[in-house]
């Protein structure tokens, strides 16, 4: 049985930190760079235990990323950071065309993903990196949703020979995982079952699905709860397997509703088992500054507002 402490909350960018730090103290070849931004990132633990293959380009994310394919040419492994609208948004040409294009093996970590960001407001908030990473051609997204999930995907980011995206948040979340989790790339992850509906989630806000999910069952619906890490490559499979026991999806993502995660279980299940899909979201528009807990309401994000949405279409 899955049960979460929600009261209990880590970060998942330092989980992002600690595993870089551990990385790069057993492999001298691991180098970490950022865009002025490493208290926030997280790069500043790898910084100060190994200064000579850190690299801080200032705010200049194109530098940010050619400097890194670079240092993948000379046989390094960069892992380059910067907040995820910064890297998607403004180093997207170097990335599709240095990094994708020549598959190097740069690892891009996109920090404060989502309306989490929160008070910075809508310039910091990246609602549409996801998309824009999953459509370039030998690209790798990954969008952890805990402390244990993230550790185990950077880890697999050092191991793999490409380019790789891993988006994480700002907002610190309740553990999921534990140490007997393994992040397999080519797999979603189903949490719960249920015969009702299913609930197909990633990111930060995989804690309110659950939770919606508790709430459901109080109101006789019992769900499948996916947790999909990995957008590209998808696993298709198991979101196939699971549309077809019960006739209904809701997608739950921190990012805009378009080209992201429930763009993906669109493409997926309209080719190969089509039913109905509804996409919780952001609906094609800019956040906004406020609290992430008001911000997940005020979006519909939060586990009773999904919930609810659930309640209402199975009606």
């Amino acid at each position: 049985m899955l049960t979460i402490d929600y009261d209990s909350k880590k970060s998942i960018r330092k989980a992002f930190g600690e595993e870089l730090l551990e990385l790069g103290t057993k492999n001298s070849k691991i180098v970490a760079l950022d865009a002025d931004l490493s208290g926030s990132t997280q790069t500043s633990l790898f910084a100060k235990a190994h200064p000579d293959r850190f690299f801080d380009v200032g705010i200049a994310e194109q530098e940010l990323i050619t400097t890194a394919l670079g240092l993948s040419l000379e046989g390094f492994i960069p892992f380059a950071a910067t907040f995820a609208v910064f890297a998607a948004g403004r180093a997207y040409d170097q990335i599709r065309n240095s990094i994708c294009y020549q598959k190097s093996n740069v690892k891009i970590i996109g920090a404060h993903g989502g309306i989490t960001v929160g008070e910075d407001g809508a310039s910091h908030q990246a609602l549409e990196d996801i998309s824009l990473m999953r459509t370039i051609p030998n690209m790798t997204v990954i969008v952890p949703s805990d402390y244990e999930q993230t550790r185990q995907a950077v880890r697999f980011a050092s191991e793999y020979n490409g380019p790789v995206y891993i988006r994480l948040s700002r907002m610190d979340v309740p553990d999921v995982y534990d140490k007997n989790y393994k992040f397999d790339i080519g797999k979603a992850v189903v949490l719960k079952e249920g015969a009702d509906v299913s609930l197909i989630a990633t990111g930060d806000i995989l804690s309110e699905v659950i939770k919606a999910s508790e709430i459901l069952k109080e109101n006789g619906i019992n769900a499948d709860v996916i947790n999909v890490p990995v957008i590209k490559p998808l696993d298709c499979d198991s979101i196939i397997k699971s549309v077809i026991k019960t006739k209904l999806a809701v997608t739950i993502e921190n990012h805009s509703v378009i080209g992201g995660l429930g763009a993906a279980v669109c493409e997926c299940v309209s080719e190969n088992s089509p039913c109905k899909i509804v996409r919780i979201g952001i609906k094609d528009t800019f956040g906004q500054s406020g609290k992430p807990d008001e911000l997940l309401k005020e979006y519909g994000l939060d586990a009773e507002s999904i919930a609810n949405k659930v309640i209402e279409l199975k009606k």
